[in-house]
């Protein structure tokens, strides 16, 4: 392998495994290894940069192009930002980057240094395209404006996130303050948006108020379906005496893998324990009704116990990128 790529190799990949090790004392297979490794991190880092450059100006648009002229806002850093340009006149783009300021900061904490720099190169970039690329005002409809600009500012917000970085700290903030406070991320984020939007309705008014929370439920569910891809994942436990037969039927009828837990089943409080083999498979939630129906098929008696999945990685279903 030539020299020069081989040492690209040890101090990109290899050298923080083995430390002290000499570049000639790697094997080949090391060094390929190490090359694989290096192919891999340069394809994901290319993929993240596209998504953020992305979102950044899906983002942009729905500021510029919807929102802005309108002084409709949205939840989060970015709801914040746009009701102090709206009170103020002052430029989105500066406020987008002191806003986020302290969040680039607590991400550093929470999540990490190449979570901040990735945080930090987003809210820069957005910043950048806000002061720079003129967008056309697209409508004056209020509906319209609501609907499309969050539809818009989710995707932007849900690709950056793809990217692994945020164009809205309120997340890392809401992850931050769970721990501190020991609730739940969901509440932290419904708290500060009720705040943003009280705000919203006292210093613009009240129909501006109820417009920006159109905005904030289409960005929200844009934001969602971004992440988590237009198929849900469920998995599904199946008890039943008959699992020989459903376990073929998974494999053969549905094409999916599963996993085989042995256990024991009771009934009632006298019931007896009894050795039994359980059966767990990951589908959509297109494909639920079919198993359900086989299962039905089989053994109207089993118990089956369904749970949402947020992400898949491998196996047998069909492979979509980890959400960040």
């Amino acid at each position: 392998m030539n020299s020069i790529l081989a040492q690209i190799i040890v101090r990109t990949t290899l050298r923080g495994k083995k430390a002290g090790k000499s570049d000639k004392a790697y094997s080949d297979y090391e060094l390929a290894r190490g090359l694989r490794e290096l192919k891999m991190t340069m394809i994901r880092l290319i993929k993240d940069a596209l998504l953020m450059t992305a979102g950044i100006f899906s983002a942009a648009f729905g500021f510029k192009g919807f929102l802005l002229t309108n002084h409709f806002i949205d939840g989060g850093a970015t709801g914040i930002s746009l009701l102090i340009s709206a009170i103020t006149s002052l430029p989105l783009y500066l406020l987008i980057i002191c806003i986020n300021l302290p969040f680039i900061l607590l991400g550093y904490k929470v999540m990490g240094k190449a979570f901040a720099i990735k945080t930090a190169l987003a809210i820069s970039g957005l910043a950048l395209v806000l002061a720079t690329v003129n967008f056309p005002d697209v409508t004056q409809d209020k509906l319209l404006v609501a609907v499309f600009g969050g539809f818009f500012l989710g995707a932007g917000i849900g690709l950056s996130v793809r990217g692994g970085a945020v164009i809205d700290g309120t997340e890392v903030l809401a992850i931050f303050l769970s721990r501190k406070l020991g609730t739940t991320i969901g509440d932290i984020i419904i708290g500060i948006n009720v705040m943003i939007f009280s705000a919203a309705a006292y210093f613009l008014s009240t129909e501006i108020a109820l417009y920006s929370m159109i905005t904030y439920i289409a960005a929200s569910r844009t934001l969602d379906f971004i992440i988590e891809g237009i198929e849900e994942y469920i998995g599904v436990t199946i008890i039943s005496s008959h699992h020989e037969e459903i376990r073929h039927m998974i494999m053969n009828s549905l094409g999916r893998g599963f996993t085989v837990y042995s256990g024991k089943r009771g009934f009632g409080k006298r019931g007896e324990a009894q050795e039994i083999d359980i059966l767990y498979t990951v589908v959509t939630r297109l494909e639920l009704n079919k198993l359900n129906s086989e299962i039905e098929k089989i053994d109207s008696n089993s118990f089956v116990v369904m749970s949402s999945v947020k992400d898949t990685k491998g196996g047998m279903l069909k492979k979509r990128p980890l959400a960040h």
